[in-house]
């Protein structure tokens, strides 16, 4: 293979010099002590640095000072000796007139061969108005995600205002009935209450399940079960977390699946527990609802499904989970399974009682 001819003496320099003459965007040429070589027509116009007096002084002599940065010198002379590269170093500049400006410096040394002299390509951006805009955009962010709160803080309110008004009207009426729907109403307002209580309390962004889970149920409990020494409702969760309409989904699934077993699993006064559990890994996870009631009726498979069974299954829908309902020999066990390899068509709870 044959040699390649030797390059000009000058031909380095002069192509680094067109480089930054013809360049649009603010750069400098400088040599191993930090001279200016080169500087390009919009580094001077944005620095405000007259062209005709900036070769050959040292870049901590650049326009009244403003230049003569410490940390910026020795990581320059660091890169000159080859020792580093300044990759989006970003700093502020004081200027005379134009007050705080927030620069990204980047800077390489220039390798030709080794009898050339040291240079250093530096480029300047001034991201000063992008950081502001930056700034402004997570100010209104921060100030909506506030608002939502408060509005969530507000919604949970009218949502147990709602729940005393129905609960007084099931008081009022002599239709067993009707007293018997109201309740429903009444039970189900609530846990969409608590529901939105646990996230206004929660962090702005993900959701810490356990918690929610625990103070979700604490909420049902308190509204449904009037003896906690003859009923108990348990949550067992690993540490998982989950943005906020994930969080929602699975809270109005718990809230469903705990009032099913609250109605049905422990009929004439029968004690017994309920437990929540909660697992995830690499994306799939299994969310399940268990008690130790009676179980399953024989004749669940022919038993009409409630509005709770729909519920559910419309959100299963929406987080692309299975329902398995198993007879556990005392008391059933409901599960959603979500993974991200399955596919979901249409989940059912053909073999639970209706909801």
């Amino acid at each position: 293979m044959a040699a390649h001819p030797p390059l000009h003496p000058d031909g380095p320099l002069s192509l680094a010099l067109a480089v930054v003459g013809s360049s649009t965007v603010p750069l400098l040429l400088l040599d191993d002590v930090l001279k200016v070589i080169a500087a390009s027509a919009s580094f001077c116009r944005v620095f405000q640095i007259d062209p005709e007096r900036i070769l050959g002084r040292f870049l901590g002599e650049l326009g009244t000072g403003e230049w003569n940065k410490p940390q910026l010198r020795v990581l320059l002379e660091a890169t000159a000796r080859g020792n580093a590269d300044i990759d989006a170093y970003e700093m502020d500049l004081k200027g005379p007139r134009r007050g705080v400006r927030k620069l990204v410096i980047n800077a390489q040394r220039l390798d030709y061969a080794a009898d050339q002299p040291i240079r250093l390509l530096v480029t300047v951006e001034d991201v000063t108005d992008a950081r502001a805009e930056d700034q402004l955009r997570d100010d209104l962010l921060r100030e909506k995600c506030i608002l939502l709160q408060e509005l969530q803080h507000r919604v949970a309110n009218s949502l147990q205002i709602i729940a005393s008004v129905i609960l007084q009207s099931a008081r009022r009426t002599q239709s067993d009935e009707t007293r018997l729907h109201l309740k429903d109403a009444h039970s189900r307002v609530m846990s969409v209450a608590a529901l939105q209580q646990q996230l206004a309390a929660s962090r702005l962004g993900e959701v810490e399940l356990a918690h929610y889970f625990i103070q979700l149920c604490k909420s049902i409990g308190a509204s449904m079960i009037h003896d906690p020494a003859r009923l108990t409702l348990s949550v067992e969760a690993d540490d998982s977390s989950a943005d906020a309409d994930v969080s929602v989904s699975l809270g109005l699934v718990v809230t469903e699946l705990v009032i099913n077993a609250l109605k049905h699993a422990f009929p004439g006064g029968r004690s017994g527990a309920i437990r929540v559990g909660y697992e995830s890994h690499d994306g799939a996870w299994t969310l399940t609802v268990a008690d130790d009631g009676v179980g399953m009726p024989k004749d669940a498979a022919s038993a009409t499904p409630g509005l709770g069974t729909s519920i559910v299954e419309a959100l299963a829908r929406q987080l692309h989970a299975q329902i398995h309902v198993e007879d556990q020999n005392p008391g059933t066990r409901v599960s959603l399974i979500h993974s991200p390899l399955t596919l979901v068509q249409n989940p059912s709870l053909s073999a639970s009682s209706p909801v």
